[in-house]
């Protein structure tokens, strides 16, 4: 019988898998495993079996979750990451099994309790061992089965987890439903891209693998031969081909939810748009996402993601038709997360299509900006300069785009105002546009047609995008990506399109794109021969900009609601408090020029008698400092900010600004400015038309408004003379901001300034805070985003249950502001130690315990200065940040308040 095109629509009867007799066997030998009861705290309650299956050589640990009695259900078989376990899954087991479904969680082949050598996933080892597992499902009362010995399953998993799960729908016709999560579609591909050997990767993949040792030999070997070599050979990529999705990609004909992550420089998002658009090819249903994190750290949405993997399932296993499964699209749009709660500030975009990485394409203009112009300065296609540059001998020092491996280790630096990029010169060329007239939102990758010659062999290059600011200081790389290119003799000399890392990455009107191509990079193998290279453009850098791709409307803005009842209640509470209003204290003298002192501030829940908010709460603030105000949920943040802003009254101490006490009404408030929950604007009107509107509202003079120095602080520029409906949320977040500074207050009072903004509108925010404050003035800001905290705060006071935790300067909190914390891949010996403590700029350096990595105290240097050094004495680095960030600080404060 010829299979159908699509079996997810139409399934066939199928006779048992030939391993079922021989699983359902060696179950009886094991015996029922053992039956423990999962905590939860609502019903139905979980169950868990642990149970070591026999088969095809090995003992795989598994886990089985089910709840709700013995009534027929669909399966779902999780897998882990690479270097994990089945505990690395078990929520989500207990969830899903919570939910509904039969779970399987399982150790891969070399991991945790599991036997056997790591395979790879191939088809033999560990895609076999899921077909055992499937087997096993097949015979329990459970499980629904769509036919004897074919269990309705799906099979879900993260990285090498991920790659299983497609493996399983390729190699095993009895899968149902799957959703690889920052997963591979080629192997070959990942670490070896274009010919390239992406050697740090491919080191960790191996020691996070537990050694060489560990692997089948042929793989153990293959990896010797080319980190030898620096250079993959056929025989390398075939290896790895076959043990990929790929090679099997014709027969994956399941819905597929495809999740991969922004940032991730191991499984960039090509690995998953050639999964996508192989399965849609087969006729099957396919949705991808891409959200905010991946391998090299970042946000892993892990709630939503779950939850949708959830809905996915239910859709396709359950056969829910009003089951959510979500856009055929949709990418995560983050401005950063909340480090004490998880909260994401983050907003979704998507399209009813998924529409690849090069829909829309816009063609942008490139000259040759870079700094070495050929002699002669000749001219090429494209109106830009022919350049030349050199691959170093050994490839050293090399530039560094980011160090895998670390959970974003080198992104550090960005705390320190460092840009972590680095290109050495003479080592690249590069070619620049003119500031964009508009704004650009970059989804998918880039391209650009180039002339590149080498003096001898192939030219190894690697290329690069960065959003470059108006004043040209800084350059954003999006996510840290790069794409290598290997160009043999035989493709130089005419022109070869180079396809650039794929991002989701907004470039701001004003600001420009920068192409660099660079001889080398930390995380790749380049030729250890020097060589001379010469690249041209042949036309411009076309930049997919995705046009179906809708970024979710923001909420109703409160003031479409909250005006009128604000209203009502300012009205309520000046006819009560007028009759209530009592004598203020007296001003204190020795306060005058103190912006804000707080003794003693306790404020109880409402109806409760011992419950408090805030409790015994005192600090001071100084002119001229910018306070952060930080603190878990709960924390008594936004209370002690409206009782500062006389917005509600403490129930016991004292607030006194300037000197003054205050009382809802106090006269002093008009000192003190504010930007609370955001602000409701008119959107018909221009930005100038709604300050000023609001201005005549307070029935001060026109001229106390200041309005022209509020807004070059804000930095709105020409946006003032458009309708507000015209703005995007950063330019609303400046108006707001500087609607906060009218009539300069001497204390500005900012609370989650920067929330919903992506990262280059929190960098503005940031220095409009500094630049305020500059004048001294005083700003007062409660935040989430610790690392913008860490960067625009002078001092922090963190508070935890309504008390007092620490308060001081930011350096004194965190630690040591001049301190690195220097990770590596070898241990340091001694007189490598010595000769980083005796280079300019560095105070001292210590080796850490275990010989691998420097504690590293600055004293004149700065971290790119450190870095450059640590790479030219060949420190092999796998990370560089601070030695104790303000995350860690904040965690170890509350961890100890509330203890």
């Amino acid at each position: 019988m010829e299979k159908p095109t699509s079996r997810w629509r139409h399934r066939l009867p199928r006779t048992p898998g030939r391993w079922a007799a021989v699983v359902a066997a060696l179950a009886v030998l094991v015996g029922a495993g053992t039956w423990t009861a999962v905590a939860d705290d609502s019903p139905p309650t979980v169950h868990r079996q642990d149970r070591m299956m026999k088969m095809n050589g090995v003992s795989v640990d598994t886990s089985y979750f089910t709840s709700g009695g013995t009534q027929r259900r669909p399966a779902v078989l999780i897998g882990h990451g690479f270097g994990g376990s089945k505990n690395d899954v078990r929520a989500q087991a207990e969830k899903l099994a919570a939910d509904g479904y039969a779970v399987m969680t399982w150790s891969a082949r070399g991991f945790g309790r599991t036997s056997g050598e790591i395979t790879l996933n191939a088809p033999d080892g560990e895609v076999k061992d899921v077909s055992g597992l499937i087997d096993w499902l097949a015979g329990r009362p459970e499980v629904q089965l769509d036919a004897k010995g074919d269990p309705r399953v799906g099979v879900t998993g993260a990285s090498y987890g991920g790659a299983v799960s497609l493996l399983a729908a390729g190699h095993d016709d009895r899968v149902d439903a799957i959703a690889p999560v920052i997963s591979y579609w080629n192997l070959a591909d990942a670490l070896f891209p274009d010919g390239v050997f992406k050697k740090l990767w491919a080191g960790i993949f191996v020691s996070s693998g537990g050694g060489c040792q560990k692997f089948q030999k042929q793989l153990c070997e293959m990896y010797e031969r080319v980190a030898v070599s620096g250079k993959p050979d056929a025989a390398a990529r075939a290896l790895l081909t076959e043990r990929s999705p790929e090679a099997v990609a014709d027969r994956i004909d399941v819905p597929a939810l495809i999740l991969q992550g922004q940032s991730d420089s191991l499984f960039p998002l090509g690995q998953a748009d050639a999964m996508a658009e192989a399965i849609k090819a087969n006729g099957a249903p396919v949705s991808v996402d891409w959200i905010a994190g991946g391998h090299d750290g970042g946000d892993d949405e892990g709630d939503r993601v779950q939850g949708r993997v959830g809905d996915w399932f239910d859709r396709y296993l359950k056969e829910e038709k009003g089951a959510d499964t979500g856009p055929g699209f949709r990418v995560t749009r983050t401005g950063g997360v909340d480090s004490t709660d998880g909260a994401a500030l983050k907003r979704g975009a998507s399209s009813a299509t998924y529409p690849g990485l090069s829909s829309g394409g816009r063609r942008i203009t490139l000259t040759g900006a870079g700094q070495q112009p050929a002699t002669g300065g000749a001219k090429d296609a494209a109106g830009g300069l022919t350049q030349t540059f050199r691959n170093p001998a050994g490839a050293s020092p090399p530039s560094i785009s980011a160090v895998p491996g670390v959970g974003g280790g080198l992104s550090q630096l960005s705390s320190l105002g460092v840009g972590f990029s680095l290109d050495f010169p003479g080592q690249y060329a590069r070619f620049d546009s003119a500031p964009l007239d508009s704004a650009v939102h970059v989804t998918g990758s880039p391209t650009v047609r180039v002339n590149v010659k080498a003096d001898q062999g192939d030219a190894v290059l690697f290329g690069k995008v960065y959003d470059v600011s108006p004043d040209g200081k800084q350059q954003v790389l999006p996510s840290q990506l790069v794409s290598p290119y290997r160009i043999t003799p035989e493709e130089q000399g005419k022109p070869v399109e180079l396809t650039l890392p794929a991002v989701d990455h907004e470039v701001e009107a004003g600001h420009s794109l920068r192409l660099v191509l660079s001889a080398t990079d930390l995380a790749y193998a380049s030729p250890a021969e020097p060589a001379t290279y010469t690249v041209s453009l042949d036309g411009p850098l076309t930049v997919p900009t995705a046009p179906a791709v809708k970024t979710a409307a923001a909420a109703l803005p409160w003031w479409t609601w909250g005006l009128p009842a604000a209203g009502l209640v300012i009205a309520a509470a000046v006819l009560l408090t007028a009759r209530r209003r009592t004598s203020a204290p007296a001003p204190d003298p020795a306060l005058t020029g103190v912006p804000l002192q707080i003794t003693g501030l306790s404020k109880k829940y409402a109806r409760s008698t011992d419950r408090y908010a805030v409790r015994d709460l005192g600090f001071r603030v100084e002119k001229g400092q910018v306070l952060g105000l930080l603190g878990p949920n709960g924390a008594g943040k936004t209370t002690t900010l409206r009782m500062l802003m006389g917005l509600i009254t403490p129930d016991a101490g004292e607030i006194r600004v300037f000197g003054h006490a205050i009382r809802p009404g106090a006269p002093v408030l008009s000192r003190v400015g504010s930007f609370v929950e955001g602000a409701g604007f008119l959107p018909h009107l221009s930005g100038r038309s709604n300050l000023e509107l609001y201005w005549q509202a307070t029935g001060r003079p026109a001229e106390d408004a200041h309005i022209d120095e509020a807004l070059e602080i804000a930095g709105l520029g020409d946006a003032l003379a458009r309708a507000v409906r015209t703005y995007s949320q950063g330019m609303r977040q400046r108006l707001a901001i500087a609607q906060a500074m009218l009539g300069m207050p001497d204390l500005l009072i900012l609370d989650e300034p920067t929330n919903g903004l992506d990262p280059p509108q929190i960098r503005e925010m940031r220095d409009v805070m500094i630049r305020y404050a500059a004048g001294g003035r005083t700003v007062i800001v409660s935040s989430h985003l610790l690392s913008e905290v860490e960067q625009s705060c002078t001092h922090l006071v963190v508070m935890d249950r309504g008390r007092l935790v620490q308060a001081g300067p930011v350096a004194e909190i965190t630690g040591s502001g001049d301190m690195l914390l220097v990770t590596t891949g070898a241990e340091v010996a001694e007189p490598l130690v010595d000769k980083v403590a005796a280079l300019a700029g560095i105070g001292s350096a210590v080796r850490l315990d275990d010989g691998h990595g420097l504690l590293v105290r600055l004293d004149g240097a700065t971290a790119a200065q450190l870095v450059a050094e640590l790479v030219r004495l060949d420190v092999p680095i796998t990370g560089v940040g601070p030695h104790r960030r303000l995350e860690d600080a904040f965690l170890t404060l509350i961890s100890q308040g509330s203890a």
